[in-house]
């Protein structure tokens, strides 16, 4: 069993930065894939940007040179450093990890919010 616990959200203002962090318990981050989705009020969850367990990252385009997704092995961390931040990017924050062998991210976070004024 994989437990998660996200930090680091707030409440910033436009073209601020924040770094999102997810510890990973129970196992070892290195079995995982692992993302960070999000769900602003009213909308889809949506994924956000993902860390495959050898290291390539993919993202969603509106994030694209903004966000950077990384990961410390060792320490069992994942992160998420935003850049430029803008009110678009309001919502509750969910790390999220998949055994390296199935297709469904099965292990969440219970989110943390992050809140940018205009």
């Amino acid at each position: 069993q994989v437990q998660l616990a996200e930090s680091g959200g707030g409440v910033v203002q436009a073209g601020d930065s924040l770094r999102l962090s997810c510890a990973v318990s129970g196992r070892s981050s290195s079995l995982y894939d692992m993302g960070w989705f999000r769900q602003a009020p009213g909308k889809e969850r949506e994924l956000v940007a993902i860390i495959w367990s050898g290291n390539r990252t993919d993202y969603v385009d509106s994030v694209k040179g903004r966000f950077t997704i990384s990961r410390d092995n060792a320490k069992n961390m994942m992160y998420l450093q935003m850049n430029s931040l803008q009110a678009e990017d309001t919502a509750v924050y969910y790390c999220a990890a998949k055994h390296i062998v199935v297709s469904t991210y099965d292990y969440w976070g219970q989110g943390t919010q992050v809140t940018v004024s205009s």
